[in-house]
Formats: C-alpha cells, sequence, structure tokens
C-alpha cells in the first residue's frame, strides 16, 4: 500500500479498530480517527493510549475528514448517515472496510496464520503470537484483546503487536463473511457452533477459508469442525482433547486458574503446563502449538513457551477478591463461551452470581434458542443469573428478542434468572447477595465498560468488608 497516503479510522476505539490502527502507526503510516466513545467521554484511557501512539482524534463529527488523499476505514458496525461517513462521501475520499485494510496487510505477509473459530480465536492468536515472540521470530499480532504477556504501563491496550513483517498472526472474523477476503499461509479452525451466522453460512465460510491454506490445523474434538476436515484435502492437522488426532491431548489437571495435560504427538509425549484454566484453554493450547510447529517452531520451544502465556483480558480474567468474594471479567457472550467459563467455574465448589449482558439484540435473535438450553443445563440449583438490556450504542436495530424474553425462557426452565434493565442496578443486587466463597462473573462482549464494572464490583465488596 502507499505509505504516503493518510488513514481515517472511524470507530477507531472499538476492539477491531484499535488494533489495526496501532499497526498502522507502527509500520510507519499516517493515522487519525474517530470514536463515538470519545464523544461520550468514555473510557478516557484507551483514547490517551492511542494519542501516545501519535495518532490524532477527532470528534466523530465528519471535522476530522478533510482532504480526498485520506482513506477513509470503517468497521461493518458504522453506518452510512455517521458524519464521517457522509464527509467522506462529499469530499471523495477513498473508502476500505476495516477487513479489507486488514486482510491486505496480512495476506501480503510471506507467513500469514490466521485463526477462525466461534470461539477461542483470540486466545489461539495471542498463544500464537507469545510462541512466535518467544523464539525471537517478531510477529505482528492482530488481536480483538488485550494481551496481557505485551502489556506495559505505558502501553496498556496490548491488542497489537509490530514485528519486522515476517510473519502475521491475526484473527479473522466471520461475523460479516469478511473471512473470505484472507488467504493464510496456516489457518486454524477452533470450532463451529451459532453466534451471529446460522450453522449453513458458517460451515461455507470456514470451509472456504481452511481450503485457501496451505496448511491447516483443525479441532477435530469439535463436531461441525470434525466434519469440515473429512471435505478438506492437503496438508490437514488435526488436535483433540482425548480423541485421535495428530496432537492430543490427555491426562488433564485442571487448577482454578490453570491447567496442565500431556500432549501426545509423532509417538512422543511432553508435559505441558498452563497459567490460564479451562479444557477449552486446552483445546486452544492444542491449536496454538500445533500452528506453531506448522510455522517452524520446534515443538518443545513451543511448550515451553506457552507455560508463560498470561491470558487476555477480559478471557476468565480474575479482577480482584474481597469480602471472600472472586470477581472474575470474561468475555462469554454466545452459548459455547458461556458453557467454557461454566464448566471450568463448576469444577470447583462456590455458588456463581452473574451478570451476563448480551452483545446486541441481533445476535440474541438468532442464538435464543441455543443460549438458553446452554445455560439452563450450567446453572447449579443455587446460582444467580442476572441480565441487564443488550449492549445499545445508538443507530437503528430491531429489538425483536430481548433480555427480559431470554429470561423468562430460564425461568420456564427451572433456573434463577432476573432481567434487572440497569446493569449498574443488577451489579449492585448481586454484591448485596454475595457471601465469602461466591465468585460473581461479569460476562458479555461489545461493551469494554464492563471491566470497570467488574474492578468497581471488587471496591463495593472490599468496601462492604
Amino acid at each position: 500500500m502507499d505509505t504516503r497516503k493518510p488513514f481515517f479510522l472511524v470507530g477507531i476505539g472499538g476492539s477491531g479498530m484499535m488494533p489495526l490502527a496501532m499497526i498502522l502507526a507502527g509500520q510507519g503510516y499516517t493515522v487519525a480517527g474517530s470514536d463515538r466513545s470519545l464523544d461520550q467521554a468514555r473510557l478516557p484511557a484507551k483514547f490517551d493510549a492511542l494519542r501516545a501512539l501519535g495518532i490524532e482524534l477527532y470528534p466523530q463529527d465528519g471535522s476530522g475528514i478533510t482532504s480526498p488523499d485520506q482513506i477513509v476505514v470503517a468497521s461493518a458496525a458504522i453506518e452510512d448517515t455517521v458524519a464521517d461517513i457522509i464527509a467522506a462521501t462529499r469530499i471523495g475520499a477513498a473508502r476500505m472496510s476495516r477487513a479489507e485494510l486488514l486482510s491486505r496487510l496480512f495476506n501480503a505477509s510471506p507467513v500469514s496464520i490466521g485463526v477462525a473459530g466461534t470461539s477461542g480465536k483470540s486466545t489461539v492468536t495471542g498463544m500464537i503470537g507469545w510462541i512466535l515472540h518467544s523464539v525471537d521470530r517478531e510477529p505482528t499480532v492482530m488481536n480483538g484483546a488485550v494481551m496481557k504477556n505485551f502489556a506495559r504501563p505505558e502501553a496498556p491496550f496490548a491488542s497489537a503487536l509490530v514485528g519486522d513483517g515476517q510473519v502475521f498472526v491475526s484473527e479473522v472474523d466471520e461475523s460479516d463473511g469478511s473471512i473470505a477476503l484472507y488467504t493464510p499461509t496456516i489457518a486454524v479452525l477452533n470450532n463451529v457452533s451459532l453466534d451471529h451466522k446460522s450453522l449453513d453460512e458458517l460451515r461455507a465460510l470456514f470451509g472456504a477459508f481452511a481450503a485457501r491454506a496451505k496448511t491447516t490445523i483443525v479441532n477435530v474434538g469439535d463436531a461441525e469442525a470434525a466434519a469440515l476436515a473429512a471435505t478438506l484435502a492437503g496438508d490437514i492437522r488435526t488436535v483433540a482433547i482425548e480423541t485421535a488426532a495428530d496432537y492430543r491431548a490427555e491426562n488433564l489437571a485442571p487448577q482454578p486458574f490453570a491447567v496442565g495435560f500431556e500432549l501426545v504427538h509423532g509417538g512422543n509425549r511432553h508435559s505441558v503446563r498452563l497459567a490460564v484454566p479451562g479444557r477449552h484453554n486446552v483445546a486452544n493450547a492444542l491449536a496454538a502449538l500445533a500452528a506453531a510447529d506448522a510455522a517452524g517452531v520446534q515443538l518443545t520451544e513451543a511448550i515451553e513457551a506457552i507455560a508463560d502465556f498470561r491470558g487476555l483480558r477480559r478471557r476468565f480474567d480474575l479482577v480482584g477478591e474481597a469480602a471472600g468474594v472472586a470477581v472474575i471479567d470474561d468475555f462469554g457472550h454466545n452459548p459455547d463461551k458461556i458453557a467454557a467459563t461454566l464448566d471450568t467455574l463448576h469444577q470447583f465448589p462456590g455458588r456463581l452470581l452473574l451478570l451476563f449482558q448480551p452483545h446486541g439484540y441481533g445476535p440474541l435473535k438468532v442464538m435464543r434458542r441455543e443460549l438458553v438450553e446452554s445455560i439452563a443445563a450450567r446453572l447449579a440449583p443455587d446460582d444467580v443469573l442476572v441480565l441487564p438490556d443488550p449492549a445499545y450504542f445508538g443507530g437503528t436495530v430491531a429489538r425483536e428478542v430481548t433480555s427480559a424474553d431470554i429470561v423468562a425462557d430460564l425461568r420456564a426452565a427451572g433456573a434463577d434468572a432476573r432481567h434487572i434493565a440497569d446493569r449498574a442496578e443488577g451489579a449492585a443486587r448481586l454484591v448485596e447477595e454475595a457471601r465469602p466463597g461466591d465468585r460473581i462473573v461479569i460476562m458479555g462482549a461489545r461493551d469494554d465498560t464492563l471491566s470497570q464494572l467488574a474492578a468497581e464490583i471488587v471496591e463495593k465488596l472490599a468496601s462492604r468488608d
């Protein structure tokens, strides 16, 4: 791409746009942007971090788009009625989607590793990035979450890493169909389940993505992914827990915030320890180790590196403990992610007080039945679930299925579920009910202030104590 062209990112503070801005700035491009959250004075530290990289920020009123030489980049969530988009059209500035820009950077790399699947993408991306960084491969990493290993006081929002341009690791998104733009050297397919699209659409998208890769890593422990693997030709490498696969995990040893297992590969056994918990993270680690192996990293070195992977912010993230109550911040927002978190938590004693904020009305409609079934099957009799209204930041949206509808379904299934429209009020209710030994879990996507809410809960518990 032409490095002389300045980029303007609309929605620059979003989880997919911020790391892209970091990578562009790190590669020498001129970057500016706007964000609705900036205008609303939400999460100021995030925008201070962008300014520290030399990125100019503007109100989302069109004032930052002043030249037809600018390339205006927006995610699928940005509507044509946003003032910046209107300004770009009026002035004749070139337009790109976030996925178009990211895929160009990704596809131009000599070695590109794309991580796909309904769940676990960010964690696997972070694991691969950390392994490659640890063995001095200097990867560029594009993630949708803050990678704790790379976060520092001067760079607290480390959802990206800028390397030497030889290896690019990125999660790729199926929700808007943009996965079709990526041509990976190594494709990773974690799982296939409902989130934003129907299963038929997902099968087609993931299958085509895997078919374009030179090497594909597939988690055949997932039934849908295994079915796709059976249709693929070429260099297919399989991973699974306690199931026949090229990379197999056995003898899992779970701990509250860690897990160990034995990796069986090529007739050899390797002891692996992770500093992140849960069976789902064992599956994530298998995919990451297999991808690193395919990229030429010695498996023993990859195993040594992954032991130091400290996880992602908002992925089973222990925020703090007060009054004998642990507070966990988690990205769970679809049936599989929520199931993984609840299964991990229920391996150890303690009541669960859950606050789950759905990430939109559209996803609730798509996954209503599966979401209710997943949660109802996993809530213990004394667990409590609070659902506030879905995350909403403006725009046109059909509210055909609401949090109240999900709560009604769950209550009909016998669960202690409560619709408390205001999120802060719901959190206060859980703090009131919490007793020593409980775990309060904040779950949801899209709204980064959920992390602030979790931290506030710790403070309230401490003051109560």
